[in-house]
């Protein structure tokens, strides 16, 4: 027999997710309006924040009505976690068919040489400037581990980082380059290693340049792998603006689900952290802009235009699920084009990420250091703590958990305590979200810099007005 508890929770279970079907059904309707797709996202990131918040303070209160939520989130990451999932699955057709139907267009290998140096050290040059800017808001906040307390998932974290800490000394840069390489590419494109994106990339490269070799000796075979490039291209692309057509739906479960489960306790205790890492991904988007501002661009319309991408980063945190969109955005909607967006966006992914990789490490350093009697502020310890935040962003896996990987790289490098990362395991989702979409802004900006750089920007594209949406995509292809 079901319990009259068990009864009232599955009413309000049932309660809250006729609430998000209706919302569901409002932000079709917006569709169906053809309501812009930045729009949509922004309803539905806002309506999933109230969803959330509602969720929370009427269920939270003790472990009876708390089930409620996790029910509802359940049902909720159907939508949100199956989101990121389709996007997942065409991440690595979309990086075979771009990049191989790229190369086919490029003039030889030299350009494609310049496209790489470029948007690699872009990114890297990016990632050591978000580090310094890191450890410019730890000293401004006056940040220490000194005097945190340890509750039991805070030690449990610790523990737990401290056991993976022989996985992280083991990498070595020259064995991360060596990963790099596509021993088995079908096992690549499963996304089986932390360093299949840039092993696809690289595999990809191999098979365009191949394909150019025969273009002069055997014309019709090469002009008949041209023509399946581009139908397999076609095919990719109406796949991913299907996928992109549910952006607002994934956003909105996403973010529903966060607000829900936040703990505003554990947020009000490390609010100083929290703040100050929020400071320092601000200041270092605010170098991105500067960065486009320099370039010739507008950097207001940039922002704009790359909105709806960083919300489905901030709300789904991972940048490796954000590459279909990412190059959606640029090509779409900034002028870049296809070749130097998906270079951009894979490099990016795994290569440099200026939030995970970059302040995130370099703020746990700072805070870190005192805690074994090391002054942090000296020029010898900041100017090792960059370059080794710098370097060791290289191989950064694009998924949940790759800021702990590029921490414990970076910890153990210098010598310091790994397991009082754990401290700030509360408020860890919420700081990753600011930095995954950190990372998917200091990607666009490489691809935007690199493109302009090179002279390839499609500038009436970049200074245009129309929104982008998911069924003009559809349409170009």
């Amino acid at each position: 027999m079901i319990g009259p508890i068990a009864t009232y929770s599955t009413i309000f279970v049932l309660i809250n997710l006729a609430i998000a079907v209706a919302i569901g059904g409002l932000m079709y309707r917006q569709q169906r309006k053809e309501a812009t797709f930045t729009v949509r996202v922004l309803t539905g990131l806002v309506l999933g924040v109230l969803l959330g918040a509602a969720m929370h303070l009427l269920y939270s209160g003790d472990a009876s009505t708390a089930a409620i939520i996790t029910t509802t989130n359940a049902y909720l990451d159907i939508v949100g976690t199956g989101y990121v999932k389709l996007l997942q699955m065409i991440v690595m057709p979309l990086i075979m068919v771009s990049i191989v139907g790229a190369i086919l267009k490029l003039n030889g290998a030299s350009e494609l040489g310049k496209i790489s140096a470029l948007t690699i050290g872009t990114l890297l040059a990016t990632t050591a400037v978000a580090a310094g800017i890191g450890i410019l808001m730890a000293k401004f906040f006056g940040l220490t581990a000194v005097g945190l307390s340890s509750a039991a998932a805070e030690v449990a974290r610790g523990e737990y980082l401290q056991g993976t800490l022989a996985n992280a000394k083991a990498i070595s840069l020259p064995s991360l380059l060596l990963s790099f390489i596509p021993t088995n590419p079908f096992l690549d494109i499963t996304g089986a290693r932390k360093t299949s994106t840039i092993a696809v990339v690289i595999f990809s490269i191999f098979i365009g340049l191949s394909a150019t070799g025969i273009a002069t000796a055997k014309p019709l075979l090469f002009a008949s792998f041209s023509q399946f490039v581009n139908v397999a291209h076609a095919i990719v692309m109406g796949m991913v603006s299907m996928v992109l057509r549910l952006t607002p739906y994934g956003i909105f479960a996403l973010i529903a689900m966060v607000v829900a489960e936040s703990s505003y306790a554990d947020i009000l205790k490390l609010i100083n952290f929290v703040v100050a890492s929020y400071s320092a991904l601000l200041l270092m988007f605010g170098v991105h802009l500067c960065l486009i501002a320099g370039a010739g661009l507008n950097p207001v319309r940039f922002a704009k235009k790359i909105f709806p991408v960083l919300a489905f980063a901030f709300t789904s945190r991972t940048s490796m699920g954000a590459i279909p969109m990412n190059v959606q955005t640029q090509t779409q909607r900034l002028g870049t084009p296809e070749g130097i967006a998906n270079f951009a966006a894979s490099f990016g992914a795994t290569i440099g990420q200026n939030g995970c990789a970059g302040i995130y490490p370099a703020m746990l350093a700072i805070m870190i250091a005192p805690t074994v009697g090391i002054d942090p502020f000296t020029f010898s310890f900041i100017a090792q703590l960059i370059a080794i935040v710098t370097i060791g962003s290289i191989g950064v896996a694009g998924v949940g958990g790759g800021a702990t990987f590029a921490a414990l790289i970076v910890l153990s490098t210098m010598n310091l305590p790994v397991a009082l990362a754990g401290l700030l395991i509360s408020v860890e989702p919420l700081i990753d979200m600011g930095r995954t979409a950190l990372n998917v802004s200091g990607a666009i900006t490489a691809g935007t810099i690199t493109s302009r750089v090179l002279g390839e920007t499609d500038i009436n594209v970049f200074n245009s007005d129309a929104e982008f949406t998911t069924d003009e995509a559809e349409h170009r292809v």
